[in-house]
This record gives C-alpha cells, structure tokens and sequence, in this order.
C-alpha cells in the first residue's frame, strides 16, 4: 500500500497535524484569555487611578 518514504512522510503530516492542533487548544483555553484579562484588569487600576488622581486634585 504504501513505499517506506510516504508512510514517513504520512507520519511526520499526521505529527505536525497534531501538534498543531493541541497548540490551538492550549492558545484557545489559556493563552488568550490571560492575555484579555490582564490587559482588563490592567484598563480597570488605570481607570481607578485616573479617578483617585482627579478626586485627589479636586479636595486639594
């Protein structure tokens, strides 16, 4: 059925195929998310800086 080279090269698609899709699941479930929520949270101190700054030079 098949010649030792294309069973390699059968092989080594059905592993670049695979990796591919486990490193899609891992960026899917953890990598973005992270990333969103940090730059989230990052968003909300600033914007509760900006309000403490202007509440600060408001008494003063």
């Amino acid at each position: 059925m098949f010649d030792f080279d294309q069973y390699l090269g059968f092989l080594a698609f059905l592993a670049i195929l695979t990796l591919g899709f486990w490193l899609m699941i891992f960026l899917i479930t953890f990598v973005i998310p992270y990333w969103i929520g940090g730059a989230l949270m990052e968003r909300f101190k600033e914007k509760r800086e900006e309000k403490r700054a202007k509440r600060e030079a408001a008494v003063h």
